[in-house]
């Protein structure tokens, strides 16, 4: 029989769904939530914006060190409580930067569509998941924040692979990995969840 621990959800939704890695949790804890996160992630998105439409993304190029900007701005937000009117804008901000960078560096390293598509599927897969999850008052472990990365530790492993190569393997092994990782935690949590406990928070979003 499967057994998985139910994390509780954190009092802020908005932050969960930011999916921080540890870096950026590690810098947010900097600043103890005194930092307003919207705007340093509107910059970082500007920074890495004009890096990928220069098409700087090549190995010797500067967007491969657009993560490490992103990071500095947009990392100290992850405490802040993002109770803003507008914060809740932080999260899909987050995710047009790292899908964007992520295909950019892979179109511009000649890495097959196949398995750019595969990596953003994985990406994609795991946000899905967590907003379902959240719906349904099912939050996943911490412990899978730390192993998935978070979107700045997966942005940083592409700019490394970029920066040290070859793009295409690195492409396959951060795939599988995060497929593996993702769909096998989802799997085992949601056969894991108790039936009542998801289809009375089905009931209350309802009301």
């Amino acid at each position: 029989m499967i057994s998985v621990h139910m994390a509780p959800v954190p009092s802020s939704t908005v932050v969960a769904y930011r999916d921080d890695g540890p870096l950026s949790r590690a810098m947010g804890l900097l600043v103890a939530g005194q930092l307003p996160p919207l705007p340093p992630v509107i910059a970082g998105t500007f920074v890495t914006g004009v890096l990928l439409i220069l098409g700087v993304a090549g190995t010797d190029g500067l967007a491969v060190f657009a993560p490490a900007v992103t990071l500095l701005l947009a990392g100290p937000g992850s405490t802040h409580a993002h109770d803003g009117r507008v914060d809740w804008l932080v999260p899909p901000i987050l995710r047009l930067i790292e899908y964007s960078f992520v295909a950019a560096c892979g179109f511009a390293h000649q890495v097959h569509p196949v398995l750019v598509f595969l990596l953003l599927g994985a990406l994609a897969f795991h946000h899905y998941d967590l907003v379902y999850r959240l719906r349904q008052r099912v939050y996943p472990p911490s412990w899978l924040g730390t192993l998935g990365l978070g979107w700045d530790g997966r942005m940083m492993v592409v700019s490394l692979v970029a920066l040290m190569g070859p793009m295409t393997v690195g492409y396959v092994l951060l795939a599988v990995y995060l497929w593996a990782l993702f769909g096998w935690e989802s799997l085992t949590c949601w056969l894991a969840a108790p039936q009542s406990g998801v289809e009375a928070a089905d009931m209350e979003t309802q009301d």
